[in-house]
């Protein structure tokens, strides 16, 4: 019993054992992955450019900057110099910048002033201005000791294509003298017969191109007709026509020809008229670079279909970098033989008996440059010779010998100097002066050079004070010149020391006032044999400017 017992527990301890078996095993679940390391997957890095500047080579050597200043100063174009015997300076006050404005004044002699100035514009391509001024004078202690001068000009232009200039003037003068230099104990004449007048009208017309064509061309014709009459029905009547051509060769060399005509015809009352042209055709080379400026041509020239060919030799040579150049030259020219142009030389000749054009034949050298900024300074020497130089003397028939008739010199050789230095800052001071000497070394037809100042000093001062005050001053010092007397003797005039002072100052933003003083000291000479200057005299008045 017992033993069937223990082999009944085993027989259930048997069935009993698989069964612990499958619940000792873990249940059946999905199948998965075991990781047993980390991995992401990733590209290749690409090769890439170093952007990374590499360190410069190691330098020692100064560096050395090339620097091309322009000089600051006004530096003036050079100019033959002219020894015809000019008119002397007229005192009149000094020009402030304004566009539109009127000016009026009065003083002693009887001086009523006024001077006008207007502009019109369209702000874009086209603009108009008018200028016209008036003043004369009248002493009492001199009989019919009186001027009067009347000007009126007018300019305008207007731009065409944004390439082309055409423009056009007009002016107008009518000047009247009284020839009071006679003797006032022995002759007695009423003012009818003293007078003299001159009456003009110039008319000029002209188109340019402000670009240079695809060529390198640039062309600027212009013309202009002159009419001119006195009260003595002397008439003249001119025309000009000028046709200039520039061509560009790259950046230092240009190419200059030119076709000038100037004809004029002077008629008098029962007397033939007087013909005189010249005809040019300038041919010339420019070079320019930094430092060197040559500019090298002839002349073809025929004075009354006489020809002759005119040197045009003139070069700029700059010395160093402290602004000094070098300068020399060999130029000959025409002053051309007018009615209009000898009486504005001298007002109170007679009508001329001939037309004979002055070629003027010049070599100089000399020096210019700026220094401290603001110092210019202009000298020159060298020699000169007219040929058919116009000269004044009186008249030298008996009688008043009160008007001047034009004599002929066939050649008059000079040794000539002519200097200049001043100061310029801005528009705020300048002082200038300027001299010329004229040592004459011969004269071929007459005894002296009638009339000729052979020397002649001369200052300007301008100077803004303060910021509503200027102050303006000129000095004239010169050599009397030579004159002769009724028995064929020489004489010569006196030498003066004449002062010139003005001041304008501004009373409100539109309203100047100002004064001006001429021939301070009072000094007495004259100018032209026989005829006195005025003395001191004052005059002042108002400015009203209009502008915007």
């Amino acid at each position: 019993m017992f033993k069937a017992n223990i082999v009944r527990i085993q027989l259930i301890f048997a069935g009993l054992l698989p069964a612990a078996f499958v619940l000792a095993q873990e249940p059946v679940k999905k199948q998965t992955i075991d990781i047993t390391s980390a991995f992401k997957p990733a590209v290749k890095a690409a090769a890439k450019i170093n952007f990374d500047a590499a360190p410069p080579v190691p330098d020692s050597a100064r560096p050395r900057f090339t620097y091309n200043t322009p000089v600051t100063s006004l530096e003036r174009v050079y100019e033959p110099l002219t020894i015809s015997p000019l008119a002397l300076h007229t005192d009149t006050t000094g020009r402030w910048a304004a566009s539109n404005y009127v000016k009026l004044g009065f003083g002693n002699y009887q001086t009523p002033y006024a001077e006008a100035g207007l502009t019109f514009t369209n702000a874009t391509n086209s603009t108009l201005s008018v200028l016209g001024n008036f003043i004369s004078s009248k002493s009492k202690a001199i009989e019919h000791q009186s001027y009067m001068n009347m000007r009126a000009r007018a300019y305008g232009s207007t731009i065409i294509n944004g390439k082309h200039e055409l423009y056009g003037n007009a002016s107008f003068q009518n000047d009247q003298y009284n020839l009071y230099g006679y003797d006032h104990n022995l002759f007695n004449y009423d003012k009818a017969a003293v007078r003299q007048r001159f009456i003009g009208l110039d008319l000029g017309a002209g188109f340019r191109n402000t670009e240079e064509t695809e060529f390198g061309l640039k062309y600027h014709p212009d013309v202009k007709v002159s009419f001119f009459n006195d009260n003595y029905h002397g008439r003249e009547f001119r025309v000009i026509g000028n046709l200039p051509l520039s061509k560009s060769i790259g950046d230092a060399f240009a190419i200059n020809l030119a076709l000038n005509a100037d004809y004029n015809q002077f008629s008098r009352r029962n007397t033939p008229a007087l013909d005189n042209s010249i005809f040019t055709v300038p041919l010339s080379l420019d070079f320019k670079n930094e430092n060197l400026n040559i500019h090298g041509g002839v002349i073809p020239s025929w004075d009354n279909s006489q020809f002759r060919l005119l040197p045009d030799l003139m070069a700029d040579l700059k010395l160093g970098s402290d602004g000094a150049i070098l300068q020399m030259g060999w130029l000959m020219h025409y002053d051309k033989a007018t009615y209009k142009r000898f009486a504005s030389i001298n007002p109170y000749l007679e009508q001329p008996n001939f037309l004979l054009n002055t070629r003027v034949n010049e070599t100089y050298g000399g020096l210019k440059g700026t220094f401290l900024e603001h110092f210019f300074y202009n000298v020159k020497v060298g020699l000169v010779r007219f040929h058919n130089m116009p000269l004044f003397v009186n008249d030298t028939l008996p009688g008043d010998r009160k008007s001047f008739v034009i004599l002929n010199e066939e050649r008059l050789s000079a040794f000539q100097s002519h200097g200049e230095i001043g100061i310029v800052q801005a528009e705020e001071f300048s002082l200038t002066a300027k001299f010329d000497w004229l040592l004459f070394s011969g004269q071929k037809t007459q005894q002296e050079a009638w009339g000729i100042i052979p020397r002649e000093l001369s200052a300007a001062l301008r100077w803004r004070v303060l910021k509503d005050l200027w102050l303006k001053s000129d000095l004239f010092v010169f050599e009397g010149a030579k004159f002769m007397n009724a028995d064929g003797s020489v004489g010569r005039g006196r030498s003066p020391f004449d002062l010139n002072a003005g001041l304008e100052f501004k009373v409100t933003k539109q309203f100047n006032l100002w004064v001006q003083a001429n021939n301070v000291f009072n000094t007495r000479y004259q100018r032209w044999n026989q005829y006195d200057v005025f003395g001191f005299n004052i005059l002042g008045g108002i400015v009203f400017n209009f502008s915007k």
